[in-house]
């Protein structure tokens, strides 16, 4: 009996107590690669998304979240998630849920806590994987869903614009070349001077609408002739024009990021661009302009992991132009980018429109926010 129960109490060698350990750190270090492989393809997606355990620990974060929390992903790894935000009961009642199999997905609206700095309106979709273990959670901020689908629409209004544009241009010029032939034929047969003052109306009427069909079609006629731009020399190039224009009374104010890298572009595109809003804004301060406090800003900035156009860019230019104007009109405040659509009397409501189209031609954006005393238009344009 003593020779049996020996080996039993006999102690096991250092080496051998030592093993199991290492042996798991391996498999954990072999295993976080394996969660990062696995899950790498959410860090394209532009929403905030974490993947957790059914207890709520983090099993991979993206780094869209990594970004809006400002904490690097191997902290947040681990933790305990419900407890970023100001009511952590819900996303535990959620995971709850998800582990009973009472339903497959949940949404519902809360407050995303960010250390030092003010809480997030959220959307939160918790949903079920193909893993029993694994629940995904997918956050949206509401200010960011509320921007992207304000530039859908934006997206959506210019695609319908130009083809708008187009059909309505041709339709109208083929009448507006037999009416003028028309009065300038009936005036060669006139002896009346007062009957020649008509068809001189008609014909500079006719004209007048000529010019304007051409300026409807010409974004999409000129060749896109592209270079290197270095938007400060746009910017300059405004700013000298508006000067000229408004010599008394207006003061034009740079704020620019000296950083920002030339781009490949059109300049003389993005001259009109910014040289349209420029003279909106500049109009729209005609009466600052005669008390000598108008004022208009160009600020350039650099956007980092920027999402707009429904997609994700690490750097993109914003400029802001930005005046000190009575403010856009909240009747036409949602229409501001839709050709003849003007704010002013004698307005073409053309500049916004082309403007829009510019930069859109260079896959960017033109937002507007608007109040008494700033209105701010910013162009975003990815940067290399």
């Amino acid at each position: 009996m003593t020779g049996l129960n020996k080996p039993a109490s006999t102690p096991v060698p250092s080496a051998s107590r030592s093993s199991p350990p290492k042996a798991t750190a391996k498999s954990a270090r072999t295993s976080n690669k394996s969660t990062t492989h696995r899950f790498q393809s959410l860090d394209l997606l532009a929403t905030l998304v974490a993947v957790l355990a059914p207890d709520g620990t983090v099993v991979f974060a993206n780094s869209a979240l990594e970004d809006a929390l400002g904490i690097s992903r191997r902290s947040i790894t681990g933790s305990n998630f419900p407890e970023l935000f100001t009511e952590p009961m819900l996303l535990q009642n959620a995971l709850r849920g998800i582990a009973d199999n009472d339903f497959a997905a949940l949404r519902y609206d809360a407050w995303l806590k960010r250390p030092g700095s003010d809480g997030v309106p959220v959307h939160v979709v918790v949903a079920q994987t193909d893993a029993a273990e694994e629940v995904i959670v997918e956050l949206l901020p509401l200010e960011q869903q509320a921007r992207q689908d304000r530039e859908e629409r934006l997206m959506d209004q210019a695609q319908v614009n130009k083809e708008l544009i187009r059909n309505l241009a041709h339709e109208i010029k083929n009448p507006l070349g037999g009416i003028r032939g028309a009065a300038q034929l009936l005036q060669m047969d006139l002896q009346s001077k007062a009957l020649i003052e008509y068809t001189q109306v008609i014909i500079h009427e006719a004209d007048r609408l000529q010019l304007l069909v051409d300026r409807l079609l010409a974004p999409h006629r000129s060749p896109h002739v592209v270079g290197d731009v270095n938007i400060h020399e746009v910017c300059e190039r405004v700013r000298s024009l508006i000067l000229a224009e408004f010599p008394r009374g207006l003061k034009v104010v740079r704020d620019y990021d000296a950083s920002i890298p030339e781009f490949r572009g059109d300049r003389e595109q993005l001259i009109q661009a910014v040289l349209n809003i420029a003279h909106n804004a500049a109009q729209a301060l005609s009466e600052r302009v005669s008390t000598g406090d108008a004022q208009i800003t160009f600020r350039t900035r650099v956007g980092r992991q920027v999402t707009f156009g429904k997609q994700r860019y690490r750097l993109a230019l914003e400029l802001h132009v930005i005046d000190n104007g009575p403010g856009v009109p909240d009747a036409i405040k949602d229409r501001i980018f839709y050709p003849l659509v003007s704010g002013r009397d004698g307005g073409s409501g053309l500049g916004l429109t082309l403007a829009q189209t510019f930069v859109q031609q260079h896959h960017g954006l033109i937002e507007c926010e608007s109040a008494p005393g700033q209105t701010d238009f910013k162009l975003l344009i990815p940067l290399p």
